[in-house]
């Protein structure tokens, strides 16, 4: 701005000294500029005046604008300075306080409890067709699983179920059934070991633990499932997993403690074959009696576990258990439980699983008693066909062999029983969790109690 002004007012000067020079030539040089010219030099030149008076009141305006901004800064520095001073003051006082004083309890945040709580489990209903008999609704269950984590380490879980029953094939009437499947507390100790305690879901093979209900691609149960196997046990658990490569591989374990079978002993004679309780070592005696521990030694079992991903969708798993203890009052005799399991995932379409199971019992009448049986199950879903077809691309083709063998090997009470059935069925998926199964069940059986049947099935998963 200063440099403008001066070349302003060097422009004033030269035109100023050409004024004084033209008035200083002789009249006849004089004589040859006209009143006009001489009249707009001089209305040009007043111009050039006011404009250097313009400019220097803008540069004395600003530099007062420029002298109000630096104080404002310097009192707004030194008001950030106190607060500063202030809130080191406020903070030591706050640190010297809780040092003397017990901190406040805190209320229950009640939206963080209801995140921390979950409900999911499933539903089902069945229509039967038995062979023989007149086909009748058959049953509806409805069976909640409720998740609470309670911190960072722990979880509990509890499952329920309620059953609907139709006894028409076998009597008359209806029969409403609720019982406490499980429940148990877990502490998660570090990334490989949990710890768990309650009524466990016991890891005999896989098929307990992911299978059952509507996860089962199958409306009942396989038969040495159901026959040979307690679903559960109450006692104590370690479970976890081990990385064994850098490609996913993992070494699943679980290692237990539960109280294991018993025996319902309504003779007085607990030792005999057909009073062992799968569900638990509780008893009841001859007199009616209820007895809370039959037998005052638990049963221990474990599972090992190997899981290979190939990649995404392929993967294998394979796995060994067993379970061995007392089931008699006299602790005379053992149960034992041995179970091969295998999964295998080709694909997002195809699946494959099964087990083979053995365990025998000792007894007072009929001696050892030996049971096995084994089941493979496959599926595919049609929509791996990539036929375009929306209903067709909705179904999954299923389809199960298994199997129940049980003898004696006393000479006295020589008996054998075989059982085999063939399983055909469907299943079309509404939604991933509404699903409506169907099977067709041909049996094979030296029990004429068993029949071939037809069932149909709506499960919903939440």
């Amino acid at each position: 701005m200063k440099k403008t002004m001066k070349t302003l007012c060097g422009i004033l000067r030269l035109m100023l000294a050409g004024c004084v020079i033209g008035l200083a030539l002789p009249s006849r040089v004089a004589a040859e500029v006209s009143d006009a010219d001489f009249n707009a030099l001089k209305e040009t030149v007043q111009k050039l005046g006011e404009q250097v008076q313009n400019l220097q009141q803008s540069n004395i305006v600003q530099q007062q604008t420029h002298a109000q901004d630096l104080q404002q800064i310097q009192q707004l520095q030194q008001k950030l300075t106190e607060t500063q001073q202030i809130a080191t003051n406020a903070e030591q006082k706050s640190i010297e306080a809780s040092m003397t004083q017990p901190m406040p309890r805190q209320p229950i945040d009640e939206a963080t409890v209801n995140h921390n709580f979950m409900m999911m489990g499933d539903a089902e209903f069945q229509y039967a067709k038995i062979a023989g008999q007149h086909g009748a609704f058959l049953q509806a269950d409805f069976a909640p699983i409720f998740l609470y984590r309670g911190g960072d380490n722990i979880l509990f879980e509890a499952g329920f179920d309620t059953t609907l029953a139709n006894n028409a094939p076998g009597s008359g009437g209806y029969t409403t059934t609720f019982n406490l499947s499980f429940a148990q507390l877990d502490y998660v100790m570090n990334d490989y070991m949990t710890f768990a305690g309650g009524e466990l879901i016991l890891p005999l093979g896989t098929y307990t633990e992911r299978g059952a209900g509507w996860l089962n691609k199958i409306p009942d149960n396989p038969l040495a499932v159901d026959a040979l196997l307690p679903g559960t046990g109450l006692g104590v658990e370690l479970r976890g997993g081990i990385p064994v490569g850098n490609a996913g591989e993992s070494l699943n374990y679980e290692v237990y403690v539960v109280n294991g079978p018993g025996s319902s002993d309504t003779t007085g004679t607990s030792g005999a074959a057909g009073n062992l309780d799968l569900g638990g070592n509780v008893g009841v005696l001859s007199d009616g009696s209820t007895v809370a521990n039959l037998h005052g030694h638990p049963s221990g079992g474990a599972r090992l576990g190997f899981f290979v991903p190939f990649k995404p969708h392929y993967d294998l798993e394979v796995g060994v258990s067993g379970q061995s203890g007392e089931w008699d009052d006299a602790g005379n005799h053992l149960w034992s439980a041995g179970v091969l399991d295998a999964a295998l995932h080709l694909g997002a379409s195809f699946e494959a699983k099964g087990e083979y199971i053995a365990t025998r019992y000792g007894s007072d009448d009929i001696g050892t008693h030996y049971q096995q049986g084994w089941f493979v199950q496959a599926g595919y879903k049609l929509a791996g066909l990539d036929l375009e077809l929306p209903l067709i691309n909705n179904l999954e083709i299923v389809g199960r062999y298994d199997s129940l063998h049980g003898i004696y090997d006393s000479a006295d009470n020589a008996f054998d029983f075989k059982t085999r059935r063939y399983t055909v069925g469907y299943v079309y998926y509404f939604t991933n969790t509404l699903l409506f199964e169907g099977d067709y069940e041909f049996l094979n059986s030296n029990d004429p109690s068993q029949a071939d049947q037809f069932i149909l099935q709506l499960s919903l998963g939440f």
